[in-house]
C-alpha cells in the first residue's frame, strides 16, 4: 500500500476480520472457561491473569480494575518484562529460564487457584515456566494464544522455551486469539516488514467477551457480579467505594 492508500480503512478490515474469526470459532471452550471461572468467583475466589512478555503486560491490565470489569480478577504486575524498564530487558527477562516460575512462586500461587496467562505467542519461557509451575502447584491454567502463531514458529527459534512445547499445548484449557505469525497487518510500499500490530485488538476482544460470559454465568446462578464502573463518570467512585474493603489486601495490585 501507498501513501494515496486508505491505510486507516484497509487496517480496520484487516482487524476486524480477525476480530470476526475468532467470533466464528466454536464458542464451546469459552462456554467451558466462562462457567468454570463463574463457578470460582461464586464461591468469592479470586481469577490470577498474568501476561508475561513486552506488550502481552498489556492483557493483564485490560481487564483489570476497569471500567466494566469484574472485580474478583487479579492481574500479576510483575516489573521484570514490562517495557518502563527497557525495551531490550523486557525481552531478555522473557526469554530467562526459570523466571515464570518465581513469579508464580512470589504470587503464592496454590493448589484451588485459576490462572490465566494471557501471551500473544504463547512460546517464550516465562510464559511456558510460569504455566509448568502453576500447574506443578495444583493451579488450574487457562490460555489465551495463538495457536497459528506458535505451530509456525520454528522449533530452534531463539524465544522458545528449552521445551520447545508450546503455551497452549501446556495449559489445561486454551482460547485462541487467531493472531497471524509476525502479528503485524499491512504491507507498506517501499517498507520490508509489515505495520500494524494485530494482536493487541485479538486478545483485549476475547478477554472482555469472556469476561462477560463470566457475569453473564453468574447472573444466571443469582450471584452478585462486582464490576467496577469508571472513576471518571459519574457515581463511580461512590459505587466502586461500596466495594474496595472486600478486595483490598486480597487482590495485591489493588
Amino acid at each position: 500500500m501507498n501513501a494515496q492508500s486508505d491505510i486507516m480503512s484497509a487496517y480496520l478490515d484487516h482487524i476486524a476480520g480477525l476480530l470476526d474469526e475468532i467470533r466464528r470459532e466454536p464458542q464451546e471452550k469459552l462456554r467451558q472457561v466462562a462457567k468454570l471461572l463463574a463457578d470460582h468467583i461464586a464461591q468469592d475466589k479470586l481469577v490470577h491473569l498474568y501476561g508475561p512478555g513486552g506488550h502481552s503486560n498489556m492483557n493483564a491490565t485490560e481487564v483489570f480494575f476497569r471500567a466494566g470489569g469484574l472485580m474478583h480478577i487479579s492481574a500479576i504486575l510483575d516489573e521484570g518484562t514490562l517495557i518502563s524498564n527497557g525495551a531490550l530487558r523486557s525481552m531478555a527477562v522473557e526469554r530467562t529460564p526459570g523466571y515464570g516460575k518465581l513469579v508464580i512462586e512470589d504470587n503464592r500461587l496454590q493448589a484451588g487457584d485459576i490462572l490465566i496467562i494471557a501471551n500473544a505467542y504463547g512460546i517464550n519461557t516465562a510464559c511456558i515456566d510460569a504455566a509448568l509451575e502453576a500447574k506443578r502447584r495444583g493451579v488450574t491454567t487457562i490460555a489465551v494464544t495463538s495457536v497459528g502463531h506458535a505451530d509456525a514458529t520454528p522449533q530452534d527459534h531463539v524465544a522458545r522455551h528449552p521445551s520447545r512445547r508450546n503455551l497452549y499445548e501446556v495449559c489445561d484449557y486454551y482460547l485462541d486469539s487467531k493472531v497471524k505469525p509476525g502479528d503485524a497487518a499491512l504491507q507498506i510500499d517501499g517498507i520490508e516488514p509489515k505495520m500494524g500490530s494485530t494482536s493487541t485488538f485479538a486478545n483485549a476482544f476475547l478477554l472482555n467477551s469472556l469476561m462477560m460470559t463470566v457475569a453473564a454465568y453468574l447472573g444466571e446462578l443469582g450471584v452478585e457480579v462486582p464490576v467496577w464502573r469508571s472513576g471518571n463518570a459519574p457515581g463511580g467512585d461512590e459505587w466502586n467505594n461500596r466495594f474496595i474493603e472486600r478486595f483490598k489486601g486480597r487482590v495485591r495490585w489493588l
